[in-house]
């Protein structure tokens, strides 16, 4: 993983560039989101492992992906096209959104609980997040009811574990220390 991911950095970086420059941030995102989604699609995938000429990779991909890529966002695929690089899409993809995230002072924080979270829940661990991390907060709620009761919040490196799953863990590893 640690490979892709050196190999899809400089990629992710200069289309960020880019999109700041242009100020198309968003769109951007949306771009290479869709291309990623196309490049790991089962007929594509194996196409990408350089069975095509690059020219022809390039060109194929360009006429999937349509209208949801613009020029700028071809010539990026002509270019990882003629690298070898297109099964990186995915990478550049969740680089470009980290990037966009710290440029937007932004932090996607995943809350899993044992039950749904009500709407007023939710706004209070967003607004203790937000304190916390000095950034805007975005949620992304589950449920696992092993967790048996409490929240899991998981922001960039931060774990905050208050389920009783975890309390139980805890406590066992203390009494047999």
């Amino acid at each position: 993983m640690a490979e892709i991911t050196t190999i899809a950095r400089p990629y992710a970086k200069a289309a960020f560039d880019f999109a700041i420059e242009k100020n198309a941030v968003d769109s951007w995102a949306e771009m290479l989101n869709f291309a990623a989604m196309v490049s790991e699609n089962e007929t594509i995938k194996p196409l990408l492992s350089g069975a095509l000429a690059s020219n022809k990779l390039a060109e194929l991909f360009i006429n999937v992906c349509g209208e949801q890529v613009n020029e700028q966002g071809q010539n990026l695929l002509k270019v990882m096209a003629e690298n070898g690089r297109l099964e990186a899409l995915p990478a550049v993809s969740q680089l470009f959104v980290g990037l966009r995230n710290e440029w937007a002072k932004e932090v996607e924080a995943s809350v899993v609980s044992a039950t749904e979270l009500t709407v007023e829940q939710q706004q209070e661990i967003s607004v203790s997040l937000e304190k916390r991390l000095t950034r805007k907060i975005k949620l992304n709620c589950s449920t696992d009811a092993s967790l048996i009761a409490g929240v899991i919040i998981t922001a960039g490196d931060l774990v905050i574990d208050g389920s009783v799953r975890g309390k139980i863990s805890r406590l066992s590893d203390t009494l047999q220390s």
